[in-house]
């Protein structure tokens, strides 16, 4: 969707599921602040978007993330919205840990992980009130500039299928750019989320190192590993980070 004035958003009387999937973040923040979605509505069209899995960007999806919408929208109806990621639905490339999700890092050794904490980023999305779709495709282990190197098969371009996403949050920037997930996380080492963002079309941004905790993470190499947001425009990027 071309990118309306906040003002002809809220003025537009219904969305279909393409539109909805179209929005950026900041779109989607201001139509949940208003009242004009709902988390769920959003949720459960992101989930059939991540269901097709056309690009082969997720790993694993969230049986809890409808859940989290609909608290997020009791939240809303009750004037207890917690911020602009309240009730958006996003998700986190598979190294990074959630407890009671499997983190497999693409890789057999930890197909079957499910992490017993959760990292600090994870955390502090759900206090923000972000719905958590699932767990991206990814280099193994993060080692990889293309995606192609997992056990759950090569992350698809979705600019162009025959084409690699780059790496190795090759399935963080293919979620946001077949839209489904309005922003991601992933991890850079020496160019893995602004690689596949820029491979990808979308807006990747490597914080400067300490501005995220990388607790919860298992990294490529702790002394340089970051964690990154990637979004459909650069206000997404901000607003996630």
């Amino acid at each position: 969707m071309a990118k309306l004035t906040k003002e002809a958003l809220l003025d537009k009387e219904s969305f279909s599921g393409r539109e909805l999937a179209e929005l950026s973040l900041g779109q989607v923040s201001a139509l949940l602040a208003a009242g004009r979605v709902t988390s769920r509505s959003l949720t459960e069209n992101m989930l059939e978007r991540a269901g097709a899995n056309e690009s082969n960007a997720y790993i694993t999806v969230n049986q809890e993330a409808l859940a989290q919408a609909d608290a997020s929208d009791k939240r809303r109806a009750l004037g207890q919205e917690l911020g602009p990621l309240d009730g958006v639905p996003m998700a986190l490339k598979d190294n990074i840990c959630v407890q009671g999700l499997k983190t497999t890092c693409a890789s057999r050794m930890l197909e079957n992980f499910i992490p017993p904490y959760s990292a600090t980023v994870a955390r502090r999305l759900s206090d923000a009130g972000a719905v958590l779709l699932g767990k991206l495709n990814m280099d193994e282990f993060a080692m990889g500039s293309t995606s192609e190197n997992s056990i759950f098969g090569p992350v698809k371009n979705p600019r162009n299928p025959k084409l690699v996403p780059g790496g190795s949050s090759g399935g963080s920037a293919a979620a946001v750019a077949e839209r489904s997930a309005y922003f991601t996380l992933g991890t850079d080492t020496g160019g893995s989320v602004r690689q596949p963002a820029a491979l990808c079309g979308v807006v990747g941004l490597k914080p400067t190192y300490g501005r995220i905790s990388r607790y919860g993470v298992v990294a490529f190499a702790s002394s340089l590993d970051q964690i990154g947001t990637l979004a459909s425009d650069v206000e997404g990027a901000a607003l996630s980070l």
